[in-house]
């Protein structure tokens, strides 16, 4: 009677066109991690984020989720790595990141939904006018040469030249003299490039949808190039609606680019978008404020709840053969607030 060995063989034989090793388990696969910078967290997660992977990190606004995405590419960074940050929502603050320790000069920051300043407001705007910059055709006077007018009539119109050059706005007509009806400025709505558009109504100009296109149009870019140790994905300020309609496909696809570049992707949301295709999945829930003084705020205390942990290092290579209880691992940490100090 063959053995169980000659046996297995046999079956892999036969199967290897339709499915190879079919008897033979797959070998446990564990990744090399970073730190996050935080100690708690890392003995939560076994000594960091996951390098070659997707990790979500989700949870409402002032959450804590931008401040731990900044510790994690800070010690990226110093790592001797560069990280890459698309700003999907225009909300990335610099000087924050350099606060968190974030060399911004090994930071590739990608700003989403920002419209530039159409070219003829610049002029309108800094340039003056052709008349006062091209000096005037010499005359010959008396200071010229020659016989000329009198003085008095060069100086004609000075004054009001001198008027019209300081101020911008144009002198409001006598009651004496006949007002003329000021024709209203046509204004054309073609497209968002040639209206006038406000500081404050850039960000909005563009709707979510063409936000998350240009977003994932950039991060394809970037997995594409490699050489990257981090990519964060920030979709923290889009609503989860807007978020959710994001083919899984594309969250797949990102998770094999990472791989391949074994670099780490970071995605921030307010709720879990990225289904399978994370490897961790951390949901932060909303921040309590720290007041050690009696009115003054000190800080905040975020606390982060282990939702998905794929390919950990267990104690034993011994597998059993029920999956064993899941349970979720949770911890706390405390940012504390500049003027604060370390205590």
């Amino acid at each position: 009677m063959p053995s169980a060995s000659a046996v297995r063989l046999q079956v892999e034989g036969a199967l290897a066109n339709k499915i190879p090793s079919a008897l033979t388990p797959v070998a446990r696969m564990v990744r090399p991690v970073v730190s996050s910078g935080i100690e708690t967290l890392d003995a939560v997660l076994n000594g960091g984020f996951p390098v070659g992977t997707m990790s979500e990190i989700t949870g409402p606004e002032c959450s804590g989720r931008t401040s731990l995405a900044h510790s994690f590419v800070a010690r990226v960074i110093e790592g001797g790595k560069v990280a890459a940050w698309i700003d999907v929502s225009d909300t990335f603050d610099a000087a924050s990141a350099a606060a968190a320790g974030i060399d911004l000069r090994r930071l590739l920051w990608v700003r989403c939904g920002v419209i530039e300043t159409p070219q003829t407001e610049q002029v309108r705007e800094f340039v003056l006018p052709n008349a006062y910059l091209i000096p005037a055709t010499p005359k010959k006077g008396l200071h010229g040469g020659g016989c000329g007018t009198h003085p008095r009539s060069e100086a004609k119109g000075l004054s009001s030249a001198v008027s019209g050059l300081l101020q911008t706005e144009p002198l409001s007509p006598r009651c004496a003299e006949a007002q003329r009806e000021a024709r209203p400025t046509q204004v054309t709505y073609a497209s968002v490039s040639q209206s006038v558009v406000s500081p404050t109504q850039r960000r909005s100009a563009l709707n979510p949808y063409q936000r998350i296109e240009q977003g994932l149009k950039s991060a394809d870019l970037i997995l594409q190039a490699g050489g990257f140790g981090a990519v964060v994905l920030d979709l923290g300020s889009i609503a989860p609606e807007f978020v959710s309609r994001v083919d899984l496909a594309t969250w797949h696809r990102y998770r094999v680019a990472a791989e391949r570049t074994q670099s780490s992707i970071v995605l921030l949301t307010q709720y879990v978008c990225a289904k399978s295709s994370a490897e961790l999945l951390l949901r932060l829930h909303p921040a309590a404020m720290l007041r050690e003084e009696a009115t003054v705020f000190s800080g905040t205390q975020p606390k982060a709840e282990v939702a998905r942990h794929r390919f950990q290092e267990r104690e034993s290579n011994v597998l059993p053969i029920r999956k064993p209880p899941q349970r979720a691992n949770t911890t706390c940490w405390r940012n504390r607030a500049t003027w604060v100090g370390q205590r």
